[in-house]
C-alpha cells in the first residue's frame, strides 16, 4: 500500500535518524516537515498525508501545528489533545487523578503568598516545577522556608506566563532510580530503570539506564496512565515508593536513544509499525 507518512520536526536528532532507518527497513519514507519553515494556511489547508508523526522540540509549535492538522482531518501521532494534556503538568495530574492512577500529591497556586502556604501544607521538602517544561529543566527541590521564599520571589520577578502558575509537588523518597516505560497503542513494550546519585534521574541529565521488566504492576500502571491522557506513543515516568508505584509524568514526544539497547526492544521499529497501522485505518 502506498502511504504518505510525514514527520513534523525541529532538528534531525538521534531519535529521528533511528526512525528514518526503521521506516526505510519497512519500505517507507518519512517526508520531513520542518517547523522552522512550514507555514499553515488556517482557512484553506490541504494536507495530503495518511499520518504525521510529531517530533517537535518546542511544545508551543507542537500544539499549534497539531491543532491545525487535526482540524483538517489529518491523522497525527500524537494528537493535539494528547499533547495539550501531557505538555501541561497540571492537566496531566488532573487526568491521572480522574482515572484513579496513583500520582504524587500536588498543589496549584497563583501568588507567592498562596504558593508558600501550599508548600508549608505539603511539608518540606517539596518539588517546584514549571507547569510547562521537559528534560528536568527549572525543576527545583525546596528544602526549607528560606529557599522557598527566594525561589518564589525569583519566579515572580521573571514575570512570564510560565512562571505565573506555581505547580508544587510533594517530594517522593525513592531509591536512587526511577522508571521510564514506553507505551505504544495501549501496550507497555518495555521500560528502563534510570539510575543517578542526583535526585533527578533524567538520562538527558546523565542518568544511567538498565532494563526494567514490564510484567505486573509497572506494565499495567503504565497502560492506565497512557489511557488517561488519550493514548498513542507515550513515555511514562514512574517512581517506586514505600506505598507502591506512582506515576510522575507522561511524555508525548519521547526520547528513546538510550533505551533500545538495555531493553533489547526495537523502539523506533515499533513506533513506525504503529504509524503504518494508523495510516491504514
Amino acid at each position: 500500500m502506498n502511504m504518505k507518512i510525514g514527520m513534523l520536526l525541529s532538528t534531525v536528532s538521534k531519535e529521528q535518524k533511528l526512525l528514518f532507518e526503521a521506516a526505510k527497513q519497512r519500505g517507507k519514507i518519512f517526508e520531513r516537515l520542518d517547523d522552522r519553515r512550514i507555514i499553515f494556511d488556517l482557512g484553506n489547508g490541504m494536507y495530503d498525508y495518511d499520518v504525521i508523526l510529531e517530533r517537535c522540540v518546542n511544545h508551543s509549535r507542537s500544539l499549534y501545528a497539531l491543532k491545525v492538522l487535526n482540524a483538517h482531518g489529518v491523522n497525527t501521532v500524537n494528537t493535539y489533545d494528547v499533547a495539550r494534556i501531557c505538555g501541561n503538568k497540571f492537566l496531566t495530574t488532573m487526568a491521572l487523578i480522574n482515572h484513579n492512577v496513583p500520582t504524587p500529591k500536588a498543589r496549584i497556586a497563583f501568588t507567592v503568598e498562596s504558593a508558600l502556604q501550599a508548600i508549608e501544607d505539603l511539608g518540606y521538602p517539596v518539588v517546584l516545577k514549571p507547569n510547562i517544561g521537559s528534560w528536568g529543566r527549572l525543576i527545583t527541590k525546596v528544602n526549607d522556608r528560606e529557599a522557598a521564599e527566594a525561589i518564589l520571589e525569583h519566579k515572580e520577578i521573571l514575570g512570564s506566563f510560565y512562571h505565573s502558575i506555581f505547580y508544587i509537588q510533594e517530594y517522593v523518597e525513592k531509591p536512587n532510580r526511577d522508571i521510564r516505560s514506553f507505551v505504544i497503542d495501549g501496550e507497555t513494550i518495555c521500560a528502563i530503570y534510570r539510575y543517578s546519585e542526583h535526585w533527578k534521574t533524567n538520562t538527558a541529565l546523565g542518568g544511567e539506564a538498565t532494563n526494567c521488566p514490564v510484567d505486573g504492576e509497572i506494565g499495567e500502571l503504565s497502560e492506565r496512565a497512557a489511557e488517561a491522557v488519550g493514548g498513542g506513543i507515550l513515555a511514562v515516568d514512574l517512581m517506586e515508593t514505600p506505598d507502591g508505584i506512582t506515576v510522575n509524568e507522561v511524555n508525548y514526544t519521547m526520547e528513546f536513544r538510550n533505551s533500545s539497547a538495555p531493553t533489547g526492544v526495537d523502539i523506533p521499529g515499533r513506533i513506525v509499525d504503529y504509524l503504518i497501522k494508523v495510516a491504514a485505518s
